[in-house]
């Protein structure tokens, strides 16, 4: 071999697993609190009950509309922008869906 070759050589150092910094990967997220999971909670169940009733149904294209689900529409645009995991959204989505249909049998809303 010539100098150059030997020269140009360095000796390899072994870096272990252990020893080198942590990285997050790309879809890992820090969790967040139960305080802050739990307002969320709150806020999809307010937003899925929050429906306009009307006094007298009305009428579109034959069908009777007694009722339109605000809190739902404000509720689904909310999630979709605010919320950046899709499992998370799903699960919101789920909630407030349910939380809808559930509302559209009480007794709660705004009657106009």
């Amino acid at each position: 071999m010539s100098q150059t070759q030997t020269a140009a050589r360095k000796p390899r150092h072994r870096t272990y697993r252990r020893n080198r910094p942590k990285r997050q990967s790309v879809g890992q997220h820090l969790h967040e609190g139960d305080g802050v999971y739990f307002l969320k909670l709150v806020v999809v169940v307010l937003l899925g009950t929050l429906w306009i009733k009307f006094a007298t149904p009305m009428s579109w294209n034959g069908i009777p509309l007694g009722a339109f689900p605000l809190g739902a529409l404000i509720g689904f645009v909310g999630i979709r922008v605010f919320e950046k995991d899709r499992y998370d959204r799903k699960i919101w989505f789920a909630v407030l869906v349910i939380v809808t249909i559930l509302s559209y049998f009480v007794p709660a809303g705004i009657v106009i």
